[in-house]
């Protein structure tokens, strides 16, 4: 099994968790692509989604899905999404697609965190994937140093701007033993919009492709 069809199979197993006249959110990605795909099976059932970015919105409605404002609905029951990384403990690092400001602010507002990945996204210790870290651009530089500080390389993530019009850094080689308080000190950092550790809110399921099938993780 390659790794898309892995990922696809993680995806629609997720419709599993649909019921109806929900609103869900969705988040953005590859494997949330896919996510998108397969809702179009079971898109009568819903009254419509939030999506955690531009490219997710603009998805959804080629697929006739309602895009509605997470303003509007309130909580949410169900967030779908991928992951960078993945460990067993749930924690995550998102944000390969620059969308982890948004995909954070719809996971917390869901009350199950569904992430769907294949299995290469499984790691021990988080970190060999970059953290990416929205900024304000005024910040990049002191925030660069700050980082530097904390045992990371960070690189600007070159002729990219976020859809909230900031800056993203990635930062490579952090040792995250802990990932809650790494996570905590990074959005300490002045100038720093959110980070792409997945800790202080993991996910509660991760569905993982597998080439014997997808594999449930849960806490």
């Amino acid at each position: 099994m390659t790794r898309e069809d892995q990922k696809k199979a993680a995806a629609e197993a997720a419709l599993e968790y649909i019921e109806w006249d929900m609103v869900i959110g969705v988040g953005t990605g590859s494997t949330a692509d896919y996510f998108i795909d397969s809702l179009v099976k079971v898109k009568n059932k819903l009254d419509g989604a939030v999506a955690s970015s531009v490219s997710t919105a603009e998805r959804l409605k080629q697929r006739n899905i309602p895009v509605l404002e997470l303003n509007d609905t309130g909580d949410l029951p169900l967030y779908v999404d991928g992951a960078d990384e993945a460990t067993r403990h749930l924690h995550l690092i998102k944000g390969g697609g620059g969308a982890l400001t948004r995909e954070k602010v719809v996971a917390a507002a869901s009350e199950k965190f569904v992430c769907v990945a294949d299995e290469s996204k499984l790691v021990d210790v988080l970190g060999a994937f970059p953290v990416p870290i929205e900024v304000i651009p005024m910040a990049r530089s002191s925030i660069g140093r700050q980082l530097v500080k904390l045992g990371g390389q960070p690189e600007l993530r070159a002729s990219f701007a976020t859809d909230n019009g900031n800056l993203i850094i990635d930062v490579h080689n952090l040792k995250i033993m802990n990932p809650i308080e790494m996570e905590e000190n990074l959005d300490h950092i002045a100038g720093v919009v959110t980070n792409g550790l997945f800790a202080r809110r993991p996910a509660d399921i991760l569905l993982l492709g597998t080439d014997s099938g997808v594999e449930k993780i849960t806490a």
